[in-house]
């Protein structure tokens, strides 16, 4: 193999410029190192708020699933209610609560007989 033929001079002004050489590329190390440190704190300083609201997205979501839930729920209590209500006020009436007695609970007077029919029991 053949040597190259050109020789590197080893003078003051080559050893100035390759320190300068060097020195330049510490000072852009050092810059690219300090870009990457503010990118890292930037990539933080989105992600944290992001999750944050997204972890009070799912909350609110699940908090809206519970509000319906509820609606239902109070529909549901507020039906039952009302036909609670309409029972009592009909209760008020003697002869509702003789009809009421008799389907209900199959009381009779001395020498009735009972035929229950399922359905025709008063609401």
């Amino acid at each position: 193999m053949k040597k190259p033929s050109i020789v590197q001079l080893n003078n003051k002004y080559i050893k100035n410029e390759n320190q300068k050489k060097r020195f330049e590329e510490e000072e852009s190390q050092k810059r690219n190192r300090f870009m990457g440190w503010i990118l890292v704190v930037m990539m933080f300083l989105f992600i944290l708020p992001t999750y944050n609201l997204v972890k009070s997205y799912v909350s609110l979501q699940e908090q809206n699933k519970q509000v319906t839930t509820l609606k239902k729920e109070y529909k549901a209590l507020d039906k039952s209610t009302e036909a609670e209500k309409k029972l009592a006020k009909q209760l008020k009436n003697t002869d509702y609560v003789v009809k009421y007695a008799r389907a209900k609970y199959y009381l009779t007077q001395e020498g009735e007989v009972v035929y229950p029919i399922p359905g025709l029991l008063p609401k």
